[in-house]
C-alpha cells in the first residue's frame, strides 16, 4: 500500500487543510472522551512546529445539510486546546467569506478549526462546488481521520482530487497496522469475531475464511452456527433463519481451509442480567429454558490454545454479554492471553469496534495489543475487504 505522507512535503507557510475526526461524545457541553482528539494532536503539533498553517476540517453529528446549534464544532474548542497545549481559532463556516477571513489572518504554525461540513448539503454528496470551495482555503490536503475514510464525502475523498493529498500520521498509523493485520500479516493467522448477530457480518466472515488460518467465532453469532449445526441454544439469541447462511460459510471455510473454532461449553443463564443464576453447560447439552451468555472455561481453552499458534490476531466483537458480570469472564480471559502473547512480541494483535475496545478497556488490556483501532464503521469495512475511498484517494 504506497501512499503519501508527511515525509513527503514541505510544509513551511503553506496553508494545510486537515481533515480529522472530532466526532467526540458530548454532554452538556462538555466533551467526556477525549480519545480522538488525543489521535490526531501528533498530526496537528507536527504540522504547526513546522510552520504550517494548520486548517482544521472535520464533521459533528448528523446536522443533515443544515446549521444546528447543538452540532456546531464551536463547543469542543476548549478541549481541543487543552489537548493540543496552545490556542486554537474558530471559523463559524468551513467555506465562504467567515472561513477565509479566519484563514487570511493565520500566521505560520497557528491552528484554526472550521465549522462543522456538515452544515452543508454538498459535504455528504461530495458536490464539486462544494469540494472546490472547501480548497479554496487551502494549499496541501491532509486526511487523518481513518474513521471517516469509508465515505466518499467532500472532505474525506474529493479534496484529494483537487489538492496534493498526504496521510496524516494517525492515518499513517492506521495503515501500516492494519498492513499488519491482514494486508501482508505473519501467519498463522487467527481471526476472533464476536458480536451479537451473523447478519451484520456475513462480509466479514466470508472475507476473512479466504484470508485468515482460523476463525474463532462467540458471541451472539455463534448460537446461529450451533443451532445451523443441529443443536439446541434455548432461549439463546440466534438467528434462526440464516441457518443456510452459517451452513454455507462452514463449507466455504472447509474449501479455503479454513478452521471455524465454536464454543465446546457455554454459561447459561436464565435472564439477560447481570448476576442472574448461571451453570456451565456442555454445547450438546444447553436447556431449553436456559440463555447462552458466555463462553465457558473450556472454549476459553481451546481459543487460547489458538492464540498461542498464531503470529497475528486479528479481532471485532466480544465473545459473550461483557458488559454484565459475570458473563465478561470468557472475553476477559480471552483478552489477557492475548495482551500477554503480544507483551512477549510472539504476536501482533489488532483489535478494532465499539464494542471490542470497550470490552478490551474492561479487561484492563487495551495499551497492551499492536493496535486499537477506534474507527468503527472504517475498521469493519476494511476486515470486509471493502475499497475505502478516503484511503484510495491518498494512493501513490
Amino acid at each position: 500500500m504506497a501512499f503519501r505522507t508527511l515525509d513527503d512535503v514541505d510544509v513551511k507557510s503553506k496553508r494545510v487543510l486537515l481533515r480529522v475526526d472530532l466526532n467526540v461524545p458530548v454532554t452538556d457541553g462538555k466533551v467526556t472522551d477525549a480519545t480522538r482528539i488525543e489521535r490526531v494532536k501528533p498530526t496537528i503539533n507536527e504540522l504547526s512546529r513546522k510552520g504550517a498553517k494548520v486548517i482544521l476540517l472535520a464533521h459533528f453529528g448528523r446536522p443533515k445539510g443544515k446549521v444546528v446549534a447543538e452540532f456546531s464544532l464551536k463547543q469542543i474548542v476548549p478541549t481541543v486546546e487543552k489537548v493540543l497545549g496552545k490556542t486554537v481559532g474558530f471559523a463559524e463556516d468551513c467555506i465562504g467569506e467567515k472561513a477565509k477571513a479566519a484563514v487570511d489572518a493565520m500566521k505560520d504554525g497557528d491552528v484554526v478549526l472550521l465549522e462543522n461540513t456538515r452544515f452543508h448539503e454538498g459535504e455528504e454528496k461530495n458536490d464539486p462546488a462544494f469540494v472546490k470551495a472547501l480548497a479554496e482555503n487551502g494549499d496541501i490536503y491532509v486526511n487523518d481521520a481513518f474513521s471517516a475514510a469509508h465515505r466518499a464525502h467532500a472532505s474525506t475523498e474529493g479534496l484529494a482530487h483537487l489538492l496534493p493529498a498526504y496521510a496524516g500520521r494517525s492515518m499513517q498509523m492506521e495503515l501500516e497496522a492494519l498492513e499488519k493485520g491482514l494486508g501482508h500479516p505473519a501467519h498463522p493467522v487467527v481471526a476472533i469475531v464476536g458480536g451479537a448477530k451473523v447478519s451484520t457480518k456475513i462480509d466479514l466472515l466470508n472475507n476473512l475464511i479466504e484470508k485468515v488460518d482460523a476463525l474463532i467465532i462467540g458471541g451472539g453469532m455463534a448460537n446461529t452456527f450451533l443451532a445451523a449445526e443441529g443443536l439446541s441454544v434455548g432461549k439463546s439469541l440466534c438467528e434462526h433463519d440464516l441457518g443456510e447462511t452459517a451452513r454455507a460459510i462452514m463449507t466455504k471455510a472447509k474449501t479455503e481451509n479454513c478452521s471455524i473454532i465454536l464454543p465446546v461449553d457455554a454459561i447459561v443463564a436464565e435472564s439477560f442480567e447481570a448476576n442472574s443464576p448461571n451453570h456451565r453447560y456442555g454445547i450438546d447439552s444447553i436447556p431449553a429454558d436456559g440463555m447462552i451468555l458466555d463462553i465457558g472455561e473450556n472454549s476459553v481453552e481451546r481459543i487460547n490454545a489458538a492464540i498461542d499458534d498464531a503470529a497475528t490476531i486479528v479481532w471485532n466483537g466480544p465473545l459473550g454479554a461483557f458488559e454484565l458480570h459475570p458473563f465478561d469472564a470468557g472475553t476477559v480471559a480471552v483478552a489477557k492471553r492475548v495482551a500477554a502473547r503480544t507483551k512477549q512480541k510472539k504476536l501482533v494483535s489488532i483489535a478494532g469496534g465499539g464494542d471490542t475496545v470497550s470490552a478490551l478497556h474492561h479487561a484492563g488490556v487495551a495499551s497492551d495489543f499492536t493496535y486499537i483501532s477506534t474507527a468503527g464503521g472504517a475498521f469493519l469495512e476494511w476486515m470486509e475487504g471493502k475499497p475505502l475511498p478516503g484511503i484510495l484517494a491518498l494512493e501513490k
